[in-house]
């Protein structure tokens, strides 16, 4: 199996987060990827170069006044007076000002409320560069799984907070869903995106909520206690030509093996019944018993078990990295995961 990787990937290094009131030290930083790509190179596994993401490619998922956003916000927010060193917004439309007519503003301390979703999601100076190469791992995995060959995008930061257009949890650009747009075009008629992060992988199914063609399945805390709080529930079934298309299973805070792997059945099961030409995994570590942001409490043995359940599907896989803060651990799950898989 080949990983993709880039190492501008490192580049990005957001320091703002803020949690309960407090800000406290950003969890997603360069350490995980390292750990990661680190545990790929003691497996002996080949590391390969992802080619470059072009603007056609992302604009099969993103809108263009977003992504412009993203490319330029830094630059903006650098040359004005009294800023922090990152851009984080301090005022986001509420439903209300959008039922009202409220349009993007002009001055970049408003676009950054229009186009983020939270403050988790911290613009810095290397911040688009680095997602760019994420999105060029994550296609480039998607074109091995066309040719009928898994891959693993060590895709950081990761993807799957992003809307349309708008940032949100750490997240940039939407590779899962950059991965299934490349499917489709390369002949897949039906994809899966199966999102086993312990957050609700909620950008991505707003991406494919009216939509047939791909198939959206998210295990996930429980959004009534757990970020992003405000979807991920089991009553979410996709919308218009989508209905019944998207599946949730929020797990109760503190789920552990058991809980976790029989709602992964079910999800398989699910997906089966779809008939998929290929797979898109979101692949979070954060469900860890041991994770920083945890609300689930899997094992490595949980892990290692999805990937065999995950691998025996025989379905050519596109494993887009996503969550996962616990640095230490993260090596030692990615390989339990990736032996059960069949690297």
């Amino acid at each position: 199996m080949k990983v993709f990787w880039h190492d501008a990937q490192l580049k990005h290094d957001p320091r703002f987060f803020l949690a309960r009131g407090e800000t406290r030290p950003n969890f997603e930083t360069p350490a995980r990827a390292e750990a990661l790509l680190a545990s790929c190179q003691a497996m002996g596994m080949d590391i390969v170069a992802p080619a470059p993401a072009d603007r056609a490619a992302l604009l099969t998922v993103h809108d263009d006044a977003y992504l412009d956003f993203v490319r330029d916000a830094f630059a903006a927010w650098a040359v004005l007076q009294d800023t922090g060193p990152e851009v984080v917004a301090n005022s986001h439309p509420s439903p209300e000002m959008l039922a009202n007519g409220a349009r993007v503003p002009e001055h970049i301390v408003g676009q950054a409320g229009w186009f983020t979703a939270d403050a988790a999601c911290p613009i810095g100076p290397h911040t688009w560069e680095s997602a760019l190469w994420a999105a060029a791992c994550a296609l480039t995995a998607a074109e091995e799984a066309a040719a009928g060959r898994s891959a693993y995008a060590l895709a950081r930061p990761p993807g799957h907070h992003t809307f349309r257009a708008r940032a949100g949890g750490h997240c940039y650009v939407n590779n899962a869903a950059l991965a299934a747009e490349r499917l489709r075009s390369l002949g897949a008629g039906r994809v899966v995106v199966l999102d086993i992060d312990s957050h609700h992988g909620n950008g991505t199914q707003s991406i494919f909520w009216d939509r047939a063609d791909v198939l959206f399945v998210s295990l996930h805390g429980d959004p009534n206690r757990y970020y992003p709080w405000f979807t991920g529930h089991a009553g979410e079934r996709g919308g218009g030509a989508g209905a019944g298309f998207n599946l949730n299973f929020p797990l109760p805070i503190g789920s552990g093996d058991a809980v976790w792997l029989a709602a992964l059945a079910d999800g398989l099961r699910a997906i089966r019944e779809f008939h998929p030409d290929a797979l898109v995994l979101s692949l979070g570590f954060d469900a860890s018993e041991h994770e920083p942001l945890n609300a689930l409490a899997v094992t490595e043995d949980g892990f290692a078990c999805a990937g065999e359940r995950i691998g025996g599907l025989g379905i050519p896989t596109a494993i887009v990295q996503e969550g996962g803060y616990n640095v230490s651990l993260l090596g030692v799950l990615l390989e339990r995961f990736l032996d059960g898989f069949g690297r």
